[in-house]
């Protein structure tokens, strides 16, 4: 039973990969999921009406004022790309998390039917992972776009050399030629920390979260039938609360971080 249940939980850890490695079912679900973002929100706008608007026009609005709220608060600038941006992070990252809540065998088994079925595979090397975000690959290429972000906005803000003088001037400051030559490698190496602990934090934070609990899900689906429900509901319903929050903090950091990156240091 117990390398039964070990054999169990590798083959829900394990990517589908391609032959060079890349993880196919991050990128697919990953996408599948943008796509359906943008189409729901595209269809949203162009069916959008002044007067009494539908549940799912709601919806939208709401999520699009609480996302318009953060963003007045915490970025203190103007740009054209920080609300569109803001908004995409957090419905897209909320959609990878949510897939979650789907049942942990549902979708790898309709994986394993289709590559029996239809190629011939052996179920047993047929795998299927439907959380892009408890994936540290997708987790960082996320944060390190953000970075790249980080870098653009300040670059735009401050110019590119401005961005540079920043880079040895700050965070400690000096008044004589001397102590500003001397400084000038301590503030780098800083800056140089600064910089990618926050792609790392944003990445293995989301990371993190997601994977715990898929794991979780993943042992609970080995109890007998009857604890697995009595167990799975309240799980479930307090991993609405992780989704939701992950999200939110994943376009609130994002936020802060430009903001920070446009101000003068």
């Amino acid at each position: 039973m117990a390398q039964d249940a070990t054999s169990y939980i590798q083959h829900h850890l394990t990517f589908a990969k391609s032959a060079s490695g890349i993880h196919l079912d991050t990128f697919w679900v990953a996408l599948i999921l943008g796509l359906l973002f943008v189409g729901v929100f595209a269809y949203v706008a162009n069916k959008a009406t002044a007067g009494v608007p539908g549940r799912l026009q709601n919806f939208v609005e709401l999520i699009v004022e609480m996302v318009d709220n953060q963003i007045k608060d915490a970025f203190h600038a103007k740009s054209k790309v920080i609300g569109p941006l803001s908004l995409t992070i957090f419905c897209w990252v909320f959609l990878m998390n949510s897939m979650d809540f789907l049942p942990v065998d549902l979708l790898p088994m309709a994986a394993q039917w289709v590559g029996y079925t239809f190629f011939g595979a052996d179920p047993h090397h047929v795998y299927l992972r439907v959380v892009p975000t408890a994936d540290v690959n997708q987790t960082f290429a996320m944060s390190l776009t953000v970075m790249l972000l980080i870098i653009g906005f300040s670059i735009s803000a401050k110019g590119l050399f401005g961005w540079i003088k920043e880079l040895f001037t700050a965070p400690f400051h000096a008044d004589g030629l001397v102590m500003t030559i001397i400084l000038m490698p301590v503030n780098f190496a800083f800056q140089l920390i600064e910089l990618a602990a926050k792609p790392i934090s944003l990445a293995l934070r989301l990371f993190g979260n997601m994977y715990a609990g898929e794991l979780i899900f993943i042992l609970i689906a080995l109890l007998p039938w009857w604890i697995n429900w009595v167990l799975g509901a309240p799980w479930a319903i307090f991993h609405i609360l992780v989704v939701t929050l992950q999200a939110f903090v994943f376009m609130m950091l994002t936020i802060v971080y430009l903001s920070l990156a446009v101000e003068d240091h």
